[in-house]
């Protein structure tokens, strides 16, 4: 298998990728991108996908914020998927760390936690002992669970949110920034506020085609 890695997706949040996998002296390859803007970003080339169609023998790192779109891909195409941990990250060695999943500066991942595939655990983020992340969440900077805390599939944990104790959220929820969740959150619901409060539940429920 190629040792050099290909991140797809070249947005923002590709460049706070690429500075992971650069603190960590890995090789990236290439970046490709479904509507690429630029032909290259960082100095690393920028390809349209339709331009690097076999990735079996290769290292992929899905470098896109967004859940869904995390998801379509990595069940569009058959490859070894990279998982990047920033140094200044904190995890501990007794947690576990799905492929495809991104662990950012100042993030704290601590014992007996479990996080899914294609998840982001973003810039100073706090994920107590005990909880599980399933495939495909995002966690905002400066969000914080408490410890025990499950968090289903396809849910956004939004900026500086905390989750106290024991809660659960449901799949393909979408926690507002600041929101302080003090009981159980069911799927698809929006939340904002402190205490947080179900404002509306999301009408587009394809996610789970694909």
């Amino acid at each position: 298998m190629d040792s050099k890695i290909y991140l797809y997706g070249a947005s923002g949040h590709c460049k706070v990728v690429v500075d992971i996998l650069k603190s960590n002296s890995e090789s990236i390859e290439a970046i490709l991108d479904d509507n690429p803007k630029a032909e290259s970003l960082f100095g690393i080339p920028v390809f349209h996908t339709i331009d690097c169609k076999d990735l079996k023998d290769k290292k992929v790192l899905i470098a896109i914020g967004d859940n869904s779109i995390r998801k379509k891909i990595s069940k569009s195409i058959d490859t070894h998927f990279h998982t990047a941990i920033h140094p200044k990250a904190i995890v501990s060695c007794f947690s576990e760390i799905g492929e495809g999943t991104v662990v950012m500066a100042g993030a704290i991942v601590n014992a007996a936690t479990s996080i899914g595939k294609h998840c982001i655990v973003n810039t100073g983020a706090i994920i107590e002992h005990d909880c599980l992340v399933h495939d495909y969440v995002h966690i905002s900077p400066n969000a914080a669970l408490a410890g025990g805390v499950v968090v289903e599939k396809g849910s956004h944990i939004g900026i500086g949110a905390s989750v106290i104790q024991g809660i659960k959220i449901g799949k393909w929820a979408m926690i507002g920034a600041g929101a302080v969740i003090i009981e159980d959150i069911p799927d698809y619901a929006v939340v904002v506020g402190n205490p947080g409060k179900v404002i509306k539940f999301k009408e587009n429920k394809s996610n789970e085609q694909f």
